[in-house]
């Protein structure tokens, strides 16, 4: 029954942290438009193959992209 002691408060804390980050993806506009994706995913107009960005070589081997 001691292990209640730290379990409970562990919980409540989680719990509060969920519902903190639910309501902060609230207040950024997460939710705004939640039918668009679900339209715009049965669009022709997009490509299933994206085109690929071309990149100096040294650029791959160095990481210089990435901000290392």
């Amino acid at each position: 029954m001691d292990v209640l002691i730290i379990l409970i408060p562990a919980s409540l804390f989680l719990g509060l942290l969920g519902l903190a980050a639910f309501y902060w993806t609230l207040k950024r506009g997460m939710y705004d438009d939640p039918e668009g994706d679900s339209r715009r995913i049965l669009n022709d107009e997009f490509d299933d193959k994206p085109k690929q960005v071309d990149r100096p070589a040294n650029a791959r081997e160095t990481g210089a992209d990435r901000g290392d």
